[in-house]
């Protein structure tokens, strides 16, 4: 249990693998990212703490650089916080970063972009090594018909025929959305300012419909005039799907956390010790 100090609000960058969890918010049927954070920061701070999210991710959806944030009473470097949390949290999660932000932080409303993967195992064979990182697509891609199709959607557009969903406004901006092959792995990337709910999966689901030549480039940008919920087809399963990063006007959460930074807070003789090893 950490030392009480002012009040202060922290940032982390997060990394797990969403397999067997049933999404990143707390829920009562299923185990959850939140639960499992919220948790290991009782443990090590004494404190019963919310933590807020940059964006929701769906059950089976990875991260790569989800950031959260919650506001705490402990006195404890960031470089413990990281330490800490990971030795609390399950293999599946890991902190790789920690960093005081300004009190009125809001990781949802303050991120000016965020960047999706998904990931393509195209193959006659499924790979068990991939099971739960990407979809198996056992019929041959025309990855250039993909990338055509892709470039369609960049821009300011009315993204409703990609989620089933209608908020107040489905008009986002993709400002890259990327297709490219390596192996038997086809990438889709995708940045926006923000996204529809399933907007990245059926993104996904529509792209490789145009790999294997059931859309085209015009039945694309009819999807974006007419605007009908769901039309764009199936959503993609999610263990395809990952948060790569999320982005901040005026802050960099930079790259997870080095050795001596997670140890940050130790003994001063500690300290010395590992310096001589």
């Amino acid at each position: 249990m950490s030392g009480r100090g002012a009040r202060r609000r922290l940032a982390f960058l997060i990394e797990y693998d969403g397999a067997g969890f049933g999404g990143s918010q707390i829920q009562k049927t299923a185990p959850s990212i939140q639960a499992e954070l919220e948790t290991a920061l009782h443990k090590l701070t004494g404190e019963r703490l919310r933590v807020a999210f940059a964006g929701r991710t769906d059950a089976g959806v990875h991260a790569l650089g989800q950031v959260a944030a919650c506001t705490t009473g402990s006195s404890l470097a960031t470089g413990v916080f990281v330490r800490g949390l990971n030795a609390w949290l399950p293999p599946q999660i890991a902190v790789r970063r920690a960093l005081e932000v300004d009190e009125s932080f809001d990781p949802r409303r303050d991120a000016s972009g965020r960047t999706y993967r998904y990931t393509v195992y195209n193959a006659a064979v499924r790979s068990p090594l991939w099971r739960d990182r990407a979809w198996h697509v056992g019929e041959p891609l025309d990855v250039a018909a993909m990338q055509e199709a892709a470039a369609l959607l960049e821009g300011e557009h009315d993204f409703a025929a990609f989620s089933r969903r209608e908020p107040a406004t489905t008009v986002r901006c993709v400002r890259r959305c990327r297709v490219e092959r390596e192996g038997p792995l086809v990438t889709i990337e995708v940045e926006a300012n923000a996204f529809l709910r399933q907007q990245v999966r059926r993104t996904a689901g529509a792209l490789v419909r145009a790999g294997r030549g059931e859309l085209t480039p015009a039945a694309i940008r009819a999807l974006l005039r007419k605007a009908v919920p769901a039309s764009a087809g199936p959503v993609a399963p999610a263990c395809g799907l990952c948060l790569l990063r999320v982005s901040y006007a005026g802050l960099d959460l930079g790259p997870e956390t080095r050795y001596d930074d997670a140890r940050a807070g130790a003994s001063p003789s500690r300290r010395r010790r590992a310096s001589r090893r």
